[in-house]
């Protein structure tokens, strides 16, 4: 294949299938036209990428960050993650407990390269304020909440300084297809209701594990 044929193909590409299911969960978000897919790499745990997929508004994208539209959807890939999915597929699995899977050819950590972390889960902790009230939160009225379908949610780490949540998702809400609507529309939403000076949430989940993965 030569560069050009390299630059020429879509960084990520969904299967009609995955394309139903996303733009069936899209109908449902307010100010629906100006919303993209966002797919990107959060970073690396056991040898695997850690991914997060959510919806947010195209014109968000930043310098470096690539678009893919097939008329239908449109998909942001930040900078950062653009070499990590290219060539990657985004499609629907009926094996198993059904969901979406992402289909990455890339390794994550090609010989003689070091692995890749996380940097925003450097110099964090559960030590601060803030993460002792998002725990509370948690316990008290996030989890009651999802436990109805299994789904449990924990802090795995406060950035006290950014004032931005780390969270890990278990049980019913790993590995669901529409986790993200679940973080957004649930827990994100009774965290910053609490805990109004949070400046963001993050899933660090990884959704390649559990029983019903699909990431």
């Amino acid at each position: 294949m030569t560069q050009s044929e390299v630059r020429l193909r879509p960084v990520v590409t969904l299967t009609a299938e995955a394309r139903s299911v996303v733009r069936d969960a899209i109908a449902g978000e307010p100010d629906l036209e100006h919303l993209a897919l966002w797919l990107e790499v959060k970073g690396v745990h056991d040898g695997e990428f850690i991914y997060d997929l959510y919806f947010r508004g195209a014109a968000d994208a930043e310098d470096g960050a690539v678009s893919v539209d097939d008329g239908e959807l449109t998909v942001i890939v930040p900078g950062g993650s653009v070499a990590r999915l290219q060539g990657a597929r985004l499609e629907w699995s009926d094996d198993g407990d059904a969901g979406l899977v992402l289909v990455n050819p890339n390794d994550p950590t090609p010989p003689g390269s070091a692995p890749v972390v996380s940097p925003e889960l450097s110099a964090c902790g559960l030590d601060g304020p803030l993460a002792a009230r998002a725990i509370l939160v948690l316990e008290q009225s996030v989890n009651p909440a999802i436990a109805s379908h299994g789904g449990h949610a924990d802090l795995v780490t406060m950035d006290e300084e950014a004032r931005v949540a780390y969270l890990r998702l278990s049980g019913g809400c790993q590995g669901c297809a529409m986790s993200r609507m679940t973080l957004t529309q649930g827990i994100e939403t009774a965290l910053k209701d609490e805990i109004p000076e949070l400046t963001g949430i993050v899933d660090v989940t990884d959704h390649g594990g559990g029983e019903n993965p699909f990431f």
